[in-house]
């Protein structure tokens, strides 16, 4: 099971990734978000972060073009798509930017998770929303026919949960290593290794 640490933007939370090793860092650039980012922000955590750890860029209805940039630069290796999306614009990203396109898709039923199944997205992730740490019956999930990243509500008493999930791929958490709003170095830790752990005894 992989994992990916999502909502960094304090030169701190680069830290402590660092010392944690998940397999991905999240950089939020909507606009709505308060964990939102600009370019030079993340450019900064780039260049602080571990080079084995693969930096993610959620967007939510931005504009093509200026995501394709992004990647181009090496800000970020892969984008993930988190608005409306069609897949058209999934399509012309990874086409322009030759990375991956990660597609969240908001669950509300089983017709959300059914449409993108045979989407060109290189991986699903499935949210109860936009970052709140929303969970969603996840026995929709059963509609998923391709791994998937899961999101929304996850800490590590439901993780333990997640990992019996079929088609799991990883997990995606934010605000679940947070204390106050603020991304919390002993919440990071213990996730990571808890992921790892459970990977390794082939859970």
């Amino acid at each position: 099971m992989q994992i990916k640490i999502c909502g960094l933007f304090r030169p701190v939370d680069a830290d402590y990734v660092n010392e944690a090793m998940p397999d991905y860092a999240g950089l939020v650039f909507w606009e709505k978000s308060r964990r939102k980012v600009n370019r030079e922000q993340a450019a900064d955590l780039r260049k602080s972060l571990h080079p084995d750890i693969r930096t993610v860029g959620v967007f939510v209805d931005e504009e093509p073009d200026y995501i394709i940039e992004l990647l181009k630069a090496d800000i970020l290796d892969i984008a993930q798509l988190h608005g409306q999306e069609t897949e058209e614009q999934v399509c012309y990203i990874k086409e322009r930017s030759g990375k991956p396109v990660w597609k969240a898709v908001e669950v509300k039923s089983a017709d959300d998770i059914e449409k993108w199944n045979t989407s060109a997205a290189d991986c699903l992730l499935f949210d109860g929303g936009k970052g709140g740490g929303n969970p969603f019956a996840w026995e929709l999930l059963q509609c998923a026919k391709r791994p998937f990243f899961l999101a929304g509500g996850l800490d590590l008493g439901r993780i333990q949960m997640a990992a019996e999930l079929p088609g799991l791929l990883g997990i995606d958490i934010s605000s679940g290593v947070e204390t106050d709003g603020y991304k919390d170095r002993e919440k990071i830790l213990q996730i990571v290794r808890q992921v790892r752990n459970m990977t390794e005894k082939g859970i």
